[in-house]
Order: structure tokens, then sequence, then C-alpha cells
């Protein structure tokens, strides 16, 4: 029988319940087999995914969980254990981030196998390991041709199609999952080895720490057929905003944690929080890989403007004309070539107010070089006023530079000398200080929703190409270039106006022609300030 007709079948009993063994989820057989098993509202959600993933043809499944809440044992093991008691001629494929830790895992289901066969007043699963064939590497079961093969991420899947495939951690830790190196690795593995030793109708379940945005499970989604992915994350602290229509997986309140297998208390559970830190509760506890708030730039920081600061230009129809701003510039960030999976080139255009600065319009495609030279051109007859053009001197930038710098005025090379995030740093305070500002959805030229939410990722997500050029115009408009003034005196008031005595008011006074000061800016004054001093 082909294995797309015996997956459908199983699907059908399971349905029906009739032929099948009397414990209807994985953790009726994980009571069995392991008596200390604490069944919680969590594993009873992923026992339904893993019936949902071994009855659905093609099925593909991402599930998150906090460490040691029994993931791996219920999905890996135990899944695979239930799942071989159902169909024994299921070949099912174990993969992990190391050949050890995967033999571990098919040790343990082949242990268990042997262990309850009735014997010695035992349970009695139905199921015997073949003799000739059975090390922990790959065994079968007797009379089927069902079993497991165990590899660890690049190894190989020489001899039968897998006819489900288990992948628990690709990676080992944070540092790992930091290398583009292995990242690019775990996802070679998947692309030559692990999809192609699929059988039809076999499903995938991964589960996967999500230490970085660009990980084997960030990939997976964004893919071309990333809408095939179910996606289970299970958030140790429920924190979903019913407001957006948000829910949590558990049917949970926001601020209820989690109910704990390993018996953690909502003490201990907070103290896990606070020792843990931002990215590490965000990435191993809540299944995200970085805060929703944003490391270096949060979300609530951006101020948006309501009314379009442009207008038809009076002569040239393609083009816009800004009536009021002390300059405008753009600001560029080039790819380093033009893949799928390459970064982006991202084109800004910005205007300044005094110490204010309102981004007009952004580019922010994957494109060739060719591509970028046009796209380059027509932003550069669209905001005509735009006088400096930044342009990163790094990747194609610098091939845009030569080809464009003798037909283009004003192109400005930028030779950065810091890291990507001490330059996101180093303009933070701007940001925070309320002197930034995007367009709301309704009036803007391009989607603003895509530069916050990739900067709220930095320095975590898989693309940083907004928030470089974002940071290149900010640092040459406020810091570096003719409106530097502008800001170090609002800061340098307001930094005088905080530290002051109470019996100088003089000092919270603004000095007339400069901007309003927006609120809560403490903090950003007293940096920007510092910063200044240095200089």
């Amino acid at each position: 029988m082909p294995r797309l007709d015996a997956m459908t079948l199983l699907a059908d009993k399971l349905e029906r319940g009739d032929g099948q063994p009397q414990w209807s989820t994985p953790g009726d057989l994980a009571a069995l087999v392991d008596p200390t098993t604490v069944q919680t509202p969590a594993l009873d959600r992923i026992d339904r995914e893993i019936a949902w993933a071994y009855s659905t043809p093609g099925a593909r499944l991402i599930i998150s969980l906090p460490p040691q809440e029994g993931k791996s044992s219920r999905v890996t093991k135990i899944g695979s254990l239930w799942a071989l008691a159902r169909d024994p001629e299921l070949r099912i494929a174990i993969v992990s981030y190391s050949q050890p830790l995967a033999e571990g895992f098919g040790r343990d289901v082949r242990n268990w196998i042997t262990v309850n066969d009735g014997d010695e007043g035992t349970f009695d699963i139905g199921l015997r390991i073949a003799r000739d064939y059975g090390s922990a590497k790959r065994w079968q079961l007797e009379g089927h041709r069902g079993g497991i093969v165990c590899v660890g991420i690049g190894g190989g899947l020489t001899g039968k199609p897998a006819e489900a495939l288990v992948i628990d951690d690709p990676f080992s830790d944070k540092s790992q999952a930091d290398s583009a190196y292995y990242r690019d690795r775990v996802w070679g593995w998947w692309q030559s080895v692990g999809s192609t030793r699929l059988a039809p109708g076999a499903p995938v379940i991964l589960i996967n720490t999500r230490w970085h945005e660009d990980d084997l499970a960030g990939r997976f989604l964004a893919a071309d057929d990333g809408h095939r992915w179910r996606v289970v994350n299970i958030p140790a602290l429920a924190d979903h905003d019913p407001t957006k229509g948000e829910s949590d997986p558990l049917g949970r309140e926001p601020g209820q944690w989690l109910t704990s297998a390993r018996g953690r208390t909502d003490t201990e559970w907070e103290a896990i929080r606070i020792q843990a830190g931002s990215r590490v509760f965000n990435a191993l506890y809540q299944g995200r890989p970085s805060p929703d708030a944003g490391n270096v730039w949060q979300r609530h920081w951006w101020r948006r403007y309501t009314t379009p600061l442009w207008s038809q230009h009076p002569h040239r129809p393609d083009a816009y004309r800004v009536d009021e701003a002390d300059e405008i510039v753009m600001s560029w960030d080039m790819a380093f070539k033009d893949t799928k999976s390459s970064d982006y080139v991202v084109g800004q255009v910005w205007a300044r107010r005094g110490a204010n600065v309102y981004l007009l319009d952004q580019v922010h495609k994957r494109l060739s070089f060719t591509d970028t030279v046009t796209a380059f051109t027509a932003m550069a007859a669209r905001w005509p006023q735009a006088t400096a053009k930044y342009v990163e001197d790094k990747a194609n930038g610098t091939a845009i530079i030569d080809t464009l710098k003798s037909k283009i005025p004003g192109i400005v090379a930028i030779n950065p000398t810091e890291s990507k995030y001490a330059r996101a740093n180093a303009v933070a305070p701007v940001i925070e200080a309320g002197n930034v500002f995007l367009p709301e959805a309704g009036i803007a030229l391009f989607d603003p929703e895509e530069l916050i939410d990739e900067a709220a990722g930095f320095p975590n997500a898989a693309h940083d190409d907004q928030v470089d050029a974002t940071s290149q115009a900010l640092a040459q408009m406020l810091l570096d270039g003719t409106g530097a003034q502008a800001w170090l005196a609002y800061a340098r008031r307001k930094a005088e106006a905080a530290t002051a005595p109470a019996a100088e008011p003089a000092l919270e006074q603004a000095t007339p022609g400069n901007p309003e000061d927006p609120a809560d800016i403490h903090k950003a004054a007293r940096d920007a300030a510092f910063r200044a001093a240095r200089r």
C-alpha cells in the first residue's frame, strides 16, 4: 500500500477509534510506561497536536514550550512510541543537533518497548525489537518494517524514506543559534537531506527553542510554503492582548503562569524571568526570539504624524515637494546579493524641522544591482529636494556610488567605524525623546509597521536593513550633520534642567525658537549631553 494511503487509513481509524490500543492519547501511554508522569494542560494540548500530526497526511507542526516542561519526552519519545504502537509499519527519523542526543531519544523508545513486554507483570505494549536490527542508532520492529533511525544535524538519512520526521532542537545553545554559519548549516541539512528523504505524506514535527528569528522555525515560516506550518507556542507567561484578538493556546488569562510539570510555582517562574533577562526569557520561555517592546528601539518610542508633509510638485508630475523643512536627505543600505535569503535594499527619504525628523518615503525590497540602480534613480527623481544622499560604502553600495556619482548629485559615501548595535544605540535617545516621526498608515507611502517590527526585533531579528538605514539617517541629521546643533542645544537644556537646583526655575524655560520639548525625555537628554561632552 502506498504510504499516503496508509496515513489516510490511520487517520480514519483514529477518528473511528477502531482497531487501536486502549490508550487514546500519548499522555495515556506515558502514564503506563512512566508512572512518574505529571500531566499538565500544556501536555494535554501537545497530545492533541501529536495526534493531529500523525493522522494528517503531509502535516507540518512546530511546537514551543519552556525548558524542562516535558516537550522532548512527550513529542520525541512518547509521541514516537505512540505512533509506532498504532502503526508498526511507520519508519520514523529522529534528528537533533548531535548524534549522541538523537541516539539517546531512540534508545529510550527502544528500552520502553523492551521493558514493557508483559513479563513479570509488566504492561505489554504489543511491540518487539528485531533481534538482528536493534542498535540505538537504527532499530526495527520485529515482524514489521517500522522502526526508528537517529541522526545528528549534518548526518545522512540513507536507506528507506522517512515516513515521519521529528526534529528536536537543531541548535545546542544560544551561540550556535546566533551564528549565521550554523543557521545556514542547519537549513542546508534540511534542504539537501531532511526534506529529500521524506516519503509522500510524511509528517514533520519541529521542537525548537526560538533563540533567533532566522532559526529553522523562522526559515520554515518565511519560506514560500510557510503557510503549511502549524505553530503551537505555549509561553510560560500568558501575555497575549485580547483587545487585539489574541488568545492563549491554553485558554489562560493574561498574566497567568504555566502549570508546571516540574512543580514550579508562580514565585519561581517570576524568579526565572528576572534571572534570565529579557532576551533569554523571551526566547526560551515565551517562544519569541526578542521582546515585543524591542531591545534597543522600543515600540512606544515612535511618534506619528497624521497630515502629509508633502504635496504634488508644481513642475514635475511624478515628484513631491515639501514646503517646510530645514533639510531633506536620502539614506541607503544596500544588499550583498540579490537572492531570496539575502538582505533587503532599503532607501529612505527623511525631512528635518529643527530637532524633529520625519520619515517621508521608503523602498524596502530584495533587488538585483540593476534594479537597485533603477530604484535609486527613481527615488532621487521623486524627491528632488533631497540634496544629500547617504550610501553606506559597503556591499553593493560601493558599486552604486561608482555608477551614479557622476549622474546624480549629492551622493555621500558613509564608512561606519562602529558596529550596527553601537550605531543604533547612539541614536536611540533621539527616538526615545520623541524627535523621530513616522507617518500614520492612512497617509503613508510605504508600510511603517515593517520598520517598527524590525526595530523591535533588533539585534536578534533576521534582518536589520531598515534599522541600518534609519541609524545612518539620524546620525547624519541629528548627530553629525547640520541638525546636530539643534538637537544638542535641546539636549543640553533638558540635561541642565533635570540636574539644576529647584531655586533656579529659569533653566526650565525653553529658549525662543527651539523645538517644543516632548515629555519623558530626561534620560535621553542626559545620554545625548554625555555624548556631546565627549565629542
